[in-house]
């Protein structure tokens, strides 16, 4: 039975792949990602709207009582931390993402 070599196919692959990713770069460097800009705006509006409220009620009520079965405040501690970062992770989203800031290394003058 005649194998395939990989040995014969490694130079040819690795090339194919070098050159897939300096296009995949190039084509993604020169555009602003607008695709699902519209849907970041429709879930960041659920969120801190009237449904992401409601969902935070019920969230902290569903907490409260798993407090009240186990005797533990924990579940309630674990329920508000949940709710408080369903409210205000889109507002750490656009943070993280629209904090950029240039970085400039400068090379030590030698004299």
């Amino acid at each position: 039975m005649n194998a395939i070599k990989f040995e014969k196919f490694k130079t040819p692959l690795v090339i194919t792949g070098i050159l897939i990713l300096a296009i995949v770069t190039a084509h993604a460097s020169g555009s602003t990602q607008e695709g699902f800009d519209d849907v970041w705006l429709k879930i960041s509006d659920y969120m801190q709207g009237s449904l992401g409220k409601v969902l935070i009620g019920l969230i902290v009520l569903v907490g409260l009582a798993a407090a009240v079965v186990r005797q533990s405040l924990m579940s309630l501690a674990v329920a508000v931390g949940g709710a408080i970062s369903l409210y205000y992770s889109p507002d750490i989203i656009n943070g993280m993402m629209a904090a950029s800031h240039a970085v400039q290394t400068t090379l030590p003058a030698f004299m």
